[in-house]
């Protein structure tokens, strides 16, 4: 019997200490799935302040000499997780140990050296994927993930040919692609040949996605339709040409959700319910309604966005709409949690304004505020034009809030929409519409609030949504049997 896979999973952020969206809570996640289904897994990740401050007991196993190019030298600590993953924490303080977020300052301003950065950890998950490491464990397989991490299979390429892993490359979102000036490629370390159509070079500029596409053995992204979706031009973000040509090679694997969404198990709530209890579930929504400054009333489902407030989000259609989505027929209340653009957070705050007892907007973000918007409210709103997978529908599903969505990438492969067919056949699990425009959203929230009002229904919604299984296992199993395959053949 062959051993199990050994797994480097390359990540720039992990829940609960880094995370700017699904990529944190994935990379906390899916490793621990992976130990469970007999993978050897490490984490690579940046020694960001509140992961040396999370494990300050976390030793030095390796110096990090200046790899080449403008990077400096770092050093790899060790530590692990909850899940006993082992965390390898890239520590070079010079590029991480600063305020704000992973990928900018306080101000919201990308940091200038972000190429170099993000540039760094490749550089390092590259080294202990090759012949060259300074550790005595070795990975069969590096898993990259989003462009942070994307040159890792360049630099196997250019600078470790022969004896180094195999290379798995994630695809969580395509919009991000860590473009940079043609110049930073001496500062990298990469020679000149990389920079080409077919290595590195996207347009006149350097792309650290391009690069992973392009040199991974094998390309996955976070869901069936994703993985459909970014081979077309609308939103293939000029990648789409790429991506139909290594079409053999990429692979759509549905993300989990944590055991800790559970709405039967779940402390932050003021009830816990299941699909059996779900009349406790009001007493979330009346809690809800109180802690946010809500009128309690029986005469309107409440509404909630939690969600980034961005263009890609599609809130700018809820904002068209937001008028003749409160006052109806059937008539609604909205609470809004997240930070993001500065006129949707300003349009939401003044929604807010004019709409009090009935909107209030909560900028900023706050995880245990999430778990309770989830719980009390009725329907979720999830317009998004483009969503890779998303998470925040499958919540809602396990907590018995139906939602509304834009039927797009894993938003598509989790949300069934509300019709005849669809309840006959007990698939039904919520309000899915095409079209990325505010009359379409208008319609479909319409729906939801006259489902809403037929108790019968609803709960058939509500059951259905919570009957079905997001557990990380069949991500991991997927992901297994892909590293096994890619192992099989290096043999």
């Amino acid at each position: 019997m062959s051993s199990p896979p050994r797994v480097l999973f390359v990540t720039s952020e992990i829940a609960p200490w880094q995370k700017t969206g699904g990529l944190g809570d994935i990379s906390a996640a899916l490793p621990g799935a992976l130990a469970q289904a007999g993978v050897d897994v490490r984490i690579l990740v940046p020694a960001y302040p509140a992961l040396t401050s999370a494990f300050p007991e976390a030793g030095v196993i390796a110096a990090i000499p200046p790899p080449g190019g403008r990077f400096p030298a770092g050093r790899l600590l060790a530590a692990s997780t909850d899940a006993e993953v082992p965390l390898l924490l890239l520590d070079c303080p010079e590029y991480f140990a600063r305020p704000g977020g992973p990928y900018q300052s306080p101000h919201r301003r990308d940091w200038p050296d972000n190429a170099l950065r993000f540039g760094l950890l490749s550089r390092v998950a590259a080294l202990l994927a090759s012949d060259a490491s300074p550790l005595s464990w070795r990975p069969d397989i590096l898993h990259c993930n989003d462009w942070q991490s994307g040159l890792a299979p360049a630099y196997l390429h250019y600078l470790h040919p022969g004896a180094a892993a195999a290379t798995v490359m994630t695809i969580h979102n395509l919009a991000f692609q860590g473009l940079f000036p043609a110049q930073r490629l001496a500062d990298l370390g990469l020679p000149e040949e990389a920079f080409v159509f077919d290595g590195v070079e996207f347009h006149g500029q350097l792309s650290f996605l391009k690069a992973g596409l392009q040199f991974a053995d094998r390309i996955t992204t976070v869901s069936r339709t994703y993985a459909q979706e970014i081979q077309q031009a609308e939103l293939g973000f000029g990648l789409d040409g790429l991506l139909r040509h290594r079409s053999a090679d990429l692979t759509g694997i549905l993300n989990g959700v944590e055991a800790s969404w559970n709405p039967a198990t779940d402390p932050l709530l003021a009830q816990r319910y299941d699909a059996r209890h779900l009349a406790d579930k009001a007493a979330n929504r009346q809690a809800l309604r109180r802690e946010l400054g809500l009128e309690e009333t029986a005469a309107w489902p409440l509404m909630a966005i939690v969600s980034r407030l961005t263009h890609q989000k599609g809130v700018d259609l809820v904002l068209a709409v937001a008028e003749e989505l409160l006052a109806g027929p059937p008539g609604a209340q909205l609470a809004v949690l997240g930070t993001g653009e500065r006129e949707f957070e300003a349009g939401f705050r003044m929604l807010a304004a004019r709409h009090p007892g009935k909107v209030a907007a909560v900028i900023g973000f706050d995880e245990r505020l999430a778990h309770r918007f989830e719980a009390g409210a009725d329907i979720f709103l999830m317009p998004s034009r483009f969503e890779p997978c998303g998470l925040n529908q499958m919540y809602s599903l396990r907590y018995g809030t139906p939602p509304v969505v834009r039927a797009t990438g894993g938003l598509a492969d989790t949300v069934v929409d509300c019709t005849a067919q669809t309840l006959a056949a007990g698939s039904a699990n919520g309000f899915a519409f095409g079209p990325a425009d505010a009359a379409s959203l208008l319609a479909a929230v319409r729906r939801a609030g006259d489902a809403w009002h037929r108790s019968k229904l609803w709960r058939r919604l509500q059951k259905n949504g919570m009957a079905a299984d997001f557990s990380w296992d069949k991500a991991a199993a997927d992901y297994a049997d892909i590293y096994r395959t890619m192992h099989s053949a290096e043999a």
